[in-house]
Formats: structure tokens, C-alpha cells, sequence
């Protein structure tokens, strides 16, 4: 029979792990309100800017060269740029981007391609290390206070690569070094629903809009300007939006497990206490039999 004092340490340890893991799904509930909102935020404009691109490279699209940022090429050397958490205790939200983010690595390699990544987030970086992986840059800590500035420093490094550098002396001009670019994250659908998503970051691909959707407008200064500002812009917006969208399903996905946890302790208690009685009273009818043993070997 199990130990009492043993059973009365474990029910305490899972007692004391409940306060922890209802504590953790408050937590992610509350951070959960302002992610989604955030997220819920910007779509309407990440989506309004695509509309208000497509529409410019629609119209330059006759009488200019294609901006580099629009321009596609056969993907040889292609960026996945992963999205994950710094911190675990979320469920499988990170197992599940770190396994899609593998399977399209190696199909991309199957079909001839160089792949290398960008992470952001520890888990995903410790995943593609230990699969030797080449990790051309690495973002941590980026959630801690994420804001536009942070996403649009992460855009211009891929951008950078994208396009080369071509504003140097034809000496030093830097060629690109990718032909694509796919941003691998949780799409934020609720609270107990995320959506793992591989979309592609570049080249950009405009939207397709009826000619009475692409108007008839007078560009200052003029149309490769407006898309030279537009265009990193929207890769900016993207990015920022992604990592909303990964914040939002990362608390989404912790208040789940937290929740669960929580119930699976609850249960975990009520089997461990009628454990705890059986013992006591198996362990109060010995004493009652020894002492009745006792008493009868007295008599005799």
C-alpha cells in the first residue's frame, strides 16, 4: 500500500502546480484581449495597402521597368523566415510551425532550391540548429516589446537581400542573394484555433484589379517614386502583421494548455486524494485487526 505521507507530498505538489498553470491561463487571457484586438487592427490596412499598391503597379506596369521588389525570378536561393515563441508552455503552437517550416524546407530542396532562414524566436531557432540548418539571421527577444520599428528592421534586412545593393559604383554594387522570401507562422483564427500558414514575403505579387478598380490618378512625384515608398512599406506591414498574428496565436494557444493543464490537475487531485483514503483506511482496519488479534491472543 502506497505511503500516506508520500500521496500527502504528491497532492500538495499538484495543488501547488494548479495555482501555477491557472495563474499562467489568466495571464495569457488578459494578453490574449489586447493581441487580438491589435491583430483585428490591422488587417484592414495591411489589406488597404495591398489594394493601393496593386493599383499603382498596375498602371506602371506598361510604360516602366518592374520595380526589383515585383520582380520574379526562378527560386534557387530562397528565405523562410519563421516565426516562433521565446518561451514554451504553449501547447503545440511551436511544434506545429517548426514541423511545417521543415517538411517545405525539404521540399524546396528537392526541387533544387538553397534554402536558408530567418528566425524569430527561440524555439525555432534551437529546432533549426539542431538540424544544421543555415540560419542567416536571428531575432530574439523581439516580443518582448513588439512594436512597427522592430518589424521594420526585420523587412529591410530581407529586402536588402532581395534586392542587392545597387546604389553603389558598378565595383561595388551587391548582387541579390534571394530569389524568394516565405514568412512561416500561426495565423491567429481564435482563442482555441491557430492556422499554420507559409505565404510568400517576395517578390510581391499585386493584387489583380478590374479597370475600374485601378482608376484614373495623377501620381507626385510620379509612379516609380510612389511604388519605391509603397512597396518596402507593405513588406514592413506584412512583417509586422505576421508577428501580431504569431503574438495573438502564441497566448491563444498557452491559455488553451493552461486551461487543460488545469482541469488535468483537478483530476489528477480527486484521484490521488481517494488513493490517499483507501490507504488511510486500509491502513486503520490493519490497526484495527492487530488489535483485535491482540485481544483475542489475551482471552486465550
Amino acid at each position: 500500500m502506497a505511503n500516506l505521507k508520500s500521496i500527502r507530498k504528491r497532492i500538495g505538489s499538484v495543488k501547488n502546480t494548479q495555482k501555477i498553470t491557472r495563474a499562467m491561463k489568466l495571464v495569457a487571457a488578459a494578453r490574449l484581449r489586447r493581441a487580438q484586438q491589435n491583430i483585428l487592427e490591422l488587417r484592414p490596412y495591411a489589406l488597404k495597402t495591398l489594394d493601393v499598391l496593386s493599383s499603382v503597379a498596375a498602371r506602371a506596369a506598361d510604360d516602366e521597368t518592374p520595380h526589383p521588389l515585383l520582380l520574379v525570378r526562378a527560386p534557387k536561393r530562397v528565405m523562410m523566415v519563421v516565426l516562433t515563441s521565446d518561451r514554451g508552455l504553449a501547447g503545440a503552437f511551436n511544434t506545429n510551425i517548426c514541423r511545417a517550416a521543415y517538411l517545405r524546407w525539404k521540399e524546396l530542396e528537392a526541387e533544387g532550391a538553397e534554402v536558408c532562414f530567418t528566425v524569430i524566436g527561440r524555439k525555432g531557432r534551437d529546432y533549426l540548429r539542431r538540424r544544421d540548418a543555415d540560419i542567416r539571421h536571428d531575432f530574439t527577444g523581439i516580443f518582448e516589446n513588439l512594436s512597427v520599428e522592430k518589424a521594420g528592421e526585420i523587412a529591410r534586412v530581407i529586402i536588402h537581400e532581395y534586392v542587392g545593393d545597387q546604389t553603389a559604383d558598378e565595383e561595388h554594387a551587391k548582387e541579390p542573394t534571394l530569389d524568394a522570401c516565405f514568412l512561416v507562422y500561426n495565423e491567429f483564427k481564435s482563442a482555441i484555433s491557430q492556422e499554420v500558414v507559409v505565404e510568400p514575403l517576395l517578390p510581391i505579387v499585386p493584387r489583380d484589379l478590374a479597370e475600374d478598380e485601378i482608376g484614373d490618378f495623377i501620381y507626385e512625384p510620379n509612379k516609380v517614386a510612389l511604388l519605391d515608398k509603397l512597396l518596402p512599406m507593405y513588406c514592413e506591414v506584412e512583417v509586422y502583421r505576421a508577428l501580431l498574428e504569431s503574438v495573438a496565436s502564441e497566448h491563444g494557444a498557452r491559455m488553451t494548455a493552461m486551461d487543460a493543464a488545469t482541469g488535468n490537475a483537478s483530476t489528477m487531485i480527486q484521484k490521488l486524494t481517494l488513493e490517499y483514503n483507501r490507504a488511510r483506511q486500509a491502513a486503520i482496519t490493519t490497526e484495527l485487526m492487530e488489535i483485535i488479534g491482540g485481544a483475542e491472543a489475551l482471552k486465550g
